[in-house]
């Protein structure tokens, strides 16, 4: 059954695009709250200019004897005013008498006898602005303002204009159509520039990384001029560990050169001596020294070859751990007695250094012993004269600890980031101790295997301190 592999987007298109819909959406709402807003403000407007225009007819059309006149210099003056409201339809104004019966119309319009008085709930109320709706008609806005002569009202002037003529705002609606286009444009343009700009060294990196994936480790980033900080750590972290990827190429082959050179070694050495004693070079108590040489090369290269199997199984997670609840003070002196016990030199001042109170650890005995010997014959072998050798117990931060100190020579600077390095081998050791260099991956693994640790707690010309971390027992 195969598996469906989704397509995949670009950064620029899948910014740019979300980004696009939701400004999109954005702008949408924002135009339709606008035009909400605009059409209600124009609508108020609109509404105080008819007021005007009903009060101002209302002055010019009484007269000083009090009588009502509507003549063409009233509809001239009303028709300027109306040129203000600058409506697309023409309000009809109505001057009618004080009970609603209709005198004048402006414009001009033939009314019936029957319908040439006003409606009385027109009349009747009290707001000079009113909404009302007629049969077979829009909903119509109703205007009024009393003709007063000496405190006394002789009619009325009523404007009529439909509702829908008040809102239409047709010249604002289009600019802010173009106003709404224009920010669209613009913010996706930012935007698009914006994501080119972050994409482009992201995507020099990616593409770095494909030529890694395919072995290619001579690979050349442009130094990008970027203000990002994020961006720029991505870059330059990345080419750290290309950097960091071609020392350990370079280290690697070196080390398997050196693995390989060690491994030939005592090979070729037990070959040469058993040839000598095979051909007769050499006879007697001779020949049997040269067996002897050639007994103890072997069992070197048999240590080696059991070293690197124990690295390989443990890496391939085939070892098993016997976790036990363990008096680490008592199995810490009777181990390093028996340590020293073991060796032929014996020209080192070796200290243990254990709390009176009972540590019980978390550990399995038999790694946790394999690791120690570790750091004790890497510490016998750094030592010179005057050598000593602490180890030291001791609970910190909710957890055992064993230090294994010694004042020799130390560990080079350029060499510590590589001492837990598998088959790397510092320079003097090299020349000093044959072997795989397996011993601290390999006991730092073992330690990660107890969920604990090792590490390189302090080096330098005075000496080298490591430190195992364990765990506690569960009380």
């Amino acid at each position: 059954m195969s598996m469906k592999i989704k397509k995949r987007t670009t950064l620029i298109r899948y910014w740019t695009t979300r980004y696009l819909i939701t400004l999109t959406t954005g702008l949408l709402i924002l135009s339709a709250v606008s035009f909400w807003w605009m059409e209600k403000t124009a609508l108020e407007y609109r509404l105080n200019l008819l007021k005007y225009l009903a009060e101002e007819t209302a002055d010019r059309a009484i007269k000083g004897n009090g009588q009502i006149v509507v003549g063409p210099v009233l509809s001239k003056a009303i028709e300027e005013r109306e040129k203000m409201i600058n409506l697309n339809k023409t309000p009809i104004i109505y001057i009618v008498e004080p009970d609603g019966e209709i005198i004048s119309t402006i414009p001009q319009i033939y009314i019936e006898s029957s319908s040439s008085k006003l409606p009385a709930a027109i009349m009747d109320h009290e707001e000079t602005v009113q909404k009302v709706k007629f049969e077979k008609a829009n909903e119509v806005y109703i205007v009024k303002s009393p003709i007063i002569d000496h405190d006394e009202i002789k009619g009325w002037v009523i404007i009529a204009q439909e509702e829908a003529s008040l809102n239409e705002i047709n010249t604002d609606h289009g600019m802010l159509a173009v106003m709404m286009c224009g920010l669209l444009i613009l913010g996706w343009a930012v935007i698009y520039v914006l994501s080119r700009k972050i994409s482009i060294p992201i995507q020099h990196v990616a593409n770095a990384a494909a030529q890694i994936r395919e072995g290619n480790y001579d690979i050349q980033l442009k130094e990008e001029e970027t203000r990002e900080e994020e961006i720029y750590e991505l870059v330059e972290s990345f080419k750290e560990m290309t950097n960091r990827l071609i020392q350990m190429e370079k280290l690697r082959a070196e080390l398997l050169a050196g693995v390989t050179h060690d491994l030939k070694t005592p090979v070729t050495s037990i070959s040469g001596l058993i040839q000598a004693v095979k051909d007769d070079v050499v006879t007697g108590k001779e020949s049997k020294e040269f067996l002897d040489i050639s007994l103890k090369e072997t069992h070197r290269l048999q240590r080696m070859i059991e070293d690197l199997l124990d690295y390989n199984s443990l890496s391939a997670g085939s070892f098993t751990m016997l976790m036990v609840n363990t008096d680490v003070n008592e199995f810490l002196r009777e181990m390093v007695y028996r340590w020293k016990m073991t060796q032929e030199e014996q020209d080192f001042d070796l200290r243990v250094q254990v709390p009176d109170q009972s540590v019980i650890g978390y550990v399995d005995s038999f790694r946790l012993q394999q690791i120690i010997i570790n750091l004790l014959n890497n510490a016998k072998q750094a030592l010179v004269e005057n050598g000593e050798i602490e180890v030291s117990l001791y609970e910190k931060e909710n957890e055992i600890r064993i230090d294994v100190k010694d004042n020799g020579r130390g560990i080079p600077l350029h060499e510590i980031n590589y001492v837990f390095e598998p088959f790397y081998r510092g320079e003097k050791k090299k020349l000093k101790v044959r072997g795989l260099g397996l011993g601290l991956p390999f006991s730092k693994m073992l330690s990660k295997a107890q969920k604990g640790d090792i590490t390189l707690k302090e080096s330098n010309e005075c000496g080298t301190t490591f430190t195992i971390h364990l765990r506690k027992a569960e009380t």
